[in-house]
């Protein structure tokens, strides 16, 4: 990525969605294309062929749009400490932790560590398989490979990126331990939090897929509640 912007593809504009077959090229001024054509080309081709409402379409495309523009300008912070930070923030959110702050919690063997390593475990349980569901079935490309000279300041798991898994699972947690001992609730919502900026800021994930991450962690949560009461 240059420090003038990443470039953009050019899949496909609007009239291709409309008739499957034809790719309009963008308007580029000066390097950059302009914000209704950027709008436009955001929807690839997995529309194509598709019976598709032009309205709903455009507006489709402009939420996106601006999902991509806010991504990339969280491209303006960084900096050595705060990508470490984001980096530890990440691994703190990943499969293995939860184990095994789960596992230890289990392991105390008191009701009250018991309860908690149990609703722990169905909340972040629940919110990765949800976020996981949904990845396999809509597909959206992680933006290191949607737009063109986008780098990720960290290795994505897999290919997809809506919605995120971290997030989801991390919010899950969060929700579930919510009146638990030792402010677990309170800690767990500042993690998750942390966990689902680090999401963005790293590249991994658009804004939008870490807020719908969010939503579907705390259902999750809530979930969890209702099954370890």
């Amino acid at each position: 990525m240059t420090r003038g912007g990443p470039s953009y593809r050019a899949p496909a504009a609007i009239e291709m969605l409309q008739t499957g077959r034809a790719h309009a090229a963008p308007r580029v001024h000066d390097g950059r294309m302009d914000s209704r054509e950027l709008e436009l080309t955001v929807i690839e081709g997995a529309m194509e062929g598709a019976p598709v409402e032009p309205e709903r379409v455009a507006r489709l495309a402009r939420l996106l749009g601006y999902d991509e523009r806010l991504l990339l300008h969280f491209r303006r912070y960084h900096g050595p400490w705060l990508t470490r930070l984001a980096r530890l923030l990440t691994a703190m959110g990943d499969a293995r932790t939860w184990t095994a702050v789960g596992l230890a919690l289990l392991a105390t063997a008191r009701p009250a560590g018991v309860h908690a390593g149990l609703r722990l475990a169905c909340g972040c349980t629940l919110g990765a398989l949800m976020a996981q569901v949904l990845k396999r079935t809509l597909n959206r490309a992680r933006p290191s490979s949607a737009i063109e000279g986008f780098e990720a300041l960290m290795e994505n798991p897999d290919r997809f990126s809506f919605p995120s898994g971290h997030t989801a699972a991390a919010y899950g947690v969060a929700v579930a331990l919510v009146g638990e001992p030792a402010y677990a609730g309170s800690l767990s919502f500042t993690l998750a939090t942390g966990i689902a900026l680090s999401r963005v800021y790293l590249g991994a994930h658009y804004p939008l897929d870490v807020l719908v991450g969010v939503v579907l962690g705390s259902g999750a949560g809530v979930a969890a509640r209702l099954l370890v009461p």
